[in-house]
């Protein structure tokens, strides 16, 4: 019985692992671009897109990793 009313440690926020985890999705999604633009023949426009998407997706990661920490 008291093992069910134990209550778990709430996660806590990091803002250096929430930065690095930000610039780190963003990097990644900025270097993917500019190979597809390479590819493509456009590396400017590649790393631009790569931008465009990635801000999101690293906005999107933090808040997959710490959404237990924010609410």
């Amino acid at each position: 019985m008291l093992a069910a009313m134990e209550r778990r440690p709430r996660p806590t926020f990091e803002p250096a692992g929430a930065g690095m985890l930000l610039v780190s999705t963003t990097a990644v999604s900025v270097g993917t671009g500019a190979l597809v633009g390479w590819a493509a023949g456009f590396v400017g426009y590649g790393i631009l897109g790569g931008a465009i998407v990635g801000v999101p997706a690293g906005i999107a990661a933090v808040y997959f990793r710490y959404r237990e920490a924010l609410s």
